[in-house]
Order: structure tokens, then C-alpha cells, then sequence
């Protein structure tokens, strides 16, 4: 799934291109995404200039005269730019069109979504209970310090935990960690203020990392351009049971949490 730096590449990608323009069409092929595209969004957005492209969470704002599109990526989808109008393929589900130019969702297993929020954006029920930012000043080792108190979850689920921090998906919490030194099965209302400061600046090197690098292309993930990202060459422990750890040789192990894979070095990160 595209998390945070994709989602943020993705933005700065399609933003030169459709900032301040006119959307002059929606053409959907396929309205059973995994929130139904509205009927009526061809109507709805035709006219309106796209005055804000922004990222809240994994989710992209076209902010508008009136409202917000609401775009995520879900599971494989991408966003690309086209300057003709090229014949879409089998999972090329949606089009918002600029003129000559237009913004399509690729989406091979649609659980992407495009939906349409009248005045605020933040106001609409999966942006309303959002988290902050990970790479924001909000984002602090006093308030992860504070979230986790008393909590029996392992740490690594609490990083997850989009009503806390949005973002950070199972890759980069697993890298996060082993930067941090903390085992990712530990109790996080163990956690303490030093680690919870370490653990914050971990988060923050390892999303900067990923953007710098293009983000992760594990299996579906391209930019707008169409290029896959490189971070996935770059990681310390995810996806590397087994393999010698970059910092003492350990091999590293994968456990599951949460229905998901973690990767950890069982001499580097303590508990």
C-alpha cells in the first residue's frame, strides 16, 4: 500500500500541472472503488479550478471553489498526468480532466477512492479523526510521550494507530524502529521520554529518506511520471529476514503484528 512518501510524491508530482487550472470534465469507467465514486462528480467538478493541492495522511486534497476531492491511492493505484488523451487500460478507472491534460487513477484492485467534500476537506468522516502529522512540529517526543501512557499495545501498532500519527505504514514503522533501537513488540506505555524523543527524530530520518529516495516500489508503486521510487534498496530491516543486519550481522528477523509483517534485529532493538 502507498504510504506517506509515496502519497507525498504523488502530490508534488501531479501539483505544477494542475495548480490554478480548470477542471473541464470527469470521465468514470469504473465507479466501484472501495468508497463508491458519486454519481454526480462529473457535474459536480466540471467548472471548478483547483486552487490547493495538499496530502493529509495518505490521502490527497484537490482543494476547490466550494469543496475538496478527496483522492486515495489504496492498496496499487497511482496517479499519472497525461498530455493526450491515450487509451486506458483494463484498471484505468478515472479521469478528472485539465483541457488537453488530465489526472488518471490507475487502481488494478480498486480499493482507491475519488469522492467529493463540500466546504472543508477535514470536516468529512475519514479525515475527521486524523492524527498529526509525522513530519509536522505537532509531532513530538512529549506528545508521542503522552499518547502512549498506559497503553498495552506494542509499540509498533501505537505508530500505526492513524488517530495518533498518521503515515506511517508498516515499512517505515519497522525501519523507524530499528533506527530508534526499540524492539517493535514492546508495550508502549513503557515507552520513555528519551526513546519517545528518539523514536520521533527515527520517524521523521526515515519518511525524509523515503522521499528523497522516491519512496518504495515493492510491487505497484510509480510516480506521476511513471517511475518506480528506490527506498526499498535502502532499508535496514524490512522485507531482510534473514539477512545479515547492516549494523552488527545478526540476521534479522520477521515476526507478525496486526495481520502484518515486522522486521527486526533482535541484538540492536531492545524491549
Amino acid at each position: 500500500m502507498p504510504e506517506l512518501p509515496e502519497v507525498e510524491i504523488t502530490r508534488r508530482g501531479i501539483e505544477p500541472h494542475i495548480l490554478g487550472k480548470k477542471i473541464t470534465g470527469v470521465v468514470v469507467r469504473e465507479p466501484r472503488m472501495r468508497w463508491p465514486v458519486p454519481r454526480r462528480i462529473a457535474s459536480t467538478l466540471t467548472g471548478r479550478t483547483v486552487r490547493r493541492v495538499r496530502r493529509r495522511g495518505k490521502y490527497l486534497l484537490l482543494d476547490c471553489e466550494g469543496g475538496s476531492v478527496i483522492i486515495h491511492l489504496g492498496m496499487s493505484g497511482s496517479l499519472r498526468v497525461l498530455e493526450r488523451n491515450d487509451a486506458p487500460g483494463a484498471h484505468d478507472h478515472v479521469d478528472i480532466v485539465f483541457g488537453a491534460r488530465r489526472l488518471r487513477l490507475r487502481d488494478p484492485r480498486r480499493f482507491g477512492a475519488v469522492l467529493w467534500q463540500p466546504g472543508e476537506a477535514e470536516d468529512h468522516k475519514l479525515l475527521a479523526h486524523l492524527g498529526v502529522e509525522p513530519l509536522s512540529d505537532a509531532f513530538t517526543g512529549d506528545s508521542l510521550y503522552r499518547a502512549s501512557r498506559g497503553r498495552s499495545v506494542p509499540i509498533k501498532q501505537l505508530l500505526m494507530n492513524h488517530a495518533i500519527v498518521v503515515g506511517v505504514g508498516n515499512i517505515y514503522a519497522s525501519e523507524a524502529l530499528f533506527r530508534a533501537g526499540i524492539h517493535p513488540k514492546m508495550p508502549a506505555g513503557r515507552l520513555s521520554r528519551e526513546r519517545s524523543d528518539r523514536l520521533v527524530a527515527a520517524v521523521r530520518d526515515t519518511l525524509h529518506a523515503a522521499l528523497n529516495a522516491g519512496g518504495s516500489t515493492l510491487r505497484d508503486f510509480v510516480d506521476s511520471e511513471g517511475k518506480p521510487g528506490y527506498f526499498q534498496d535502502q532499508r535496514l530491516v524490512y522485507d531482510r529476514a534473514g539477512e545479515p543486519c547492516r549494523v552488527c550481522a545478526r540476521p534479522i528477523r520477521a515476526i507478525r503484528q496486526g495481520q502484518r509483517s515486522t522486521f527486526y534485529c533482535p541484538a540492536c532493538q531492545k524491549s
